[in-house]
């Protein structure tokens, strides 16, 4: 059973992502967690109207700015969806990476919330080598994908996209997929990308039919194993090609809500596909 006491929420000001906002809001109010607000003050944080130091900087909250920033977007809904949470607000100084991979050390955060542009999703990516909670447990990262407002405020949970590559790690991405799913009650699909089948040839492309039958069928087989051995009984999805691309097509053809993959967006599994991927997906990428 997924245990989400504390979600990590960094905040970039002025250009807080509402949508990803929405959906800390979503997982917050269904596992009763407590969101961490967090803003690394910088000098354009300054310039956007933080205060510098002292009493006044002291005084200044970063949810109420942030609720401020929504209704000047007019999105009302999000002081009353935020209004009866667990909000504890921080402001720390220097570099956003290393505030964020230290807080969620520190408070012990169950999972890291961001949106997948801004300066402190850049940052983060460039500056941190791993992110990791106590006990050396590497602490999950939700990306949020750019969606407009409206989209973002019925955010729901309906269909979990998860893919896989048949590694070590690949159990425990099914797992976290497999139990968010049935805490939502969605549907969920397991996805494996082969190489691509296509080669070059007088005339044009073509595909290699043996080839992409020998490796979709050992890949099925593999998926087969898996889905023993987790005891799940979700919907398989086997493409070729492109990783990112790919799993952007499935998550269109099954209507995903959410891809849940073994990949950090700074490296780890799939290391050199997982930034490309999230930056592919129409929806939120839940990496673990």
């Amino acid at each position: 059973m997924l245990n989400v006491k504390k979600i990590l929420v960094p905040v970039d000001f002025p250009n807080a992502s509402l949508p990803v906002i929405h959906q800390a809001a979503t997982l917050a109010h269904h596992f009763h967690s407590e969101i961490v607000m967090l803003h690394a003050v910088t000098e354009a944080s300054h310039i956007a109207g933080v205060p510098e130091n002292g009493p006044e900087l002291a005084r200044w909250d970063i949810l109420a700015e942030t609720i401020k920033g929504a209704r000047k977007k007019m999105d009302q809904t999000l002081g009353p969806e935020l209004g009866d949470l667990a909000i504890q607000r921080m402001l720390v100084e220097g570099d956003p990476a290393q505030a964020i991979v230290h807080t969620a050390q520190q408070e012990e955060a169950d999972l890291i919330m961001m949106p997948s542009h801004g300066a402190m999703f850049n940052r983060f990516l460039l500056g941190s080598v791993t992110a990791k909670v106590p006990h050396g447990t590497e602490c999950p990262i939700w990306t949020g994908a750019i969606v407009d407002e409206s989209s973002a405020r019925e955010f729901a949970i309906r269909n979990v996209l998860c893919a896989v590559d048949f590694r070590s790690h690949s159990s425990k991405t099914v797992s976290w997929a497999a139990e968010i799913a049935a805490e939502f009650g969605a549907r969920l699909t397991l996805a494996h990308v082969t190489p691509a089948v296509e080669f070059w040839g007088p005339g044009g492309t073509y595909i290699n039919q043996e080839w992409k039958e020998a490796l979709v069928g050992n890949a099925s087989r593999h998926m087969t194993e898996l889905q023993q051995k987790m005891g799940t009984h979700a919907e398989v999805f086997i493409g070729s090609g492109d990783i990112s691309k790919v799993l952007a097509q499935a998550a269109k053809q099954t209507k995903a809500d959410l891809l849940v993959t073994g990949s950090h967006p700074y490296g780890g599994r799939l290391r050199t596909h997982g930034y490309s991927i999230i930056c592919a997906m129409p929806i939120p990428v839940l990496s673990v």
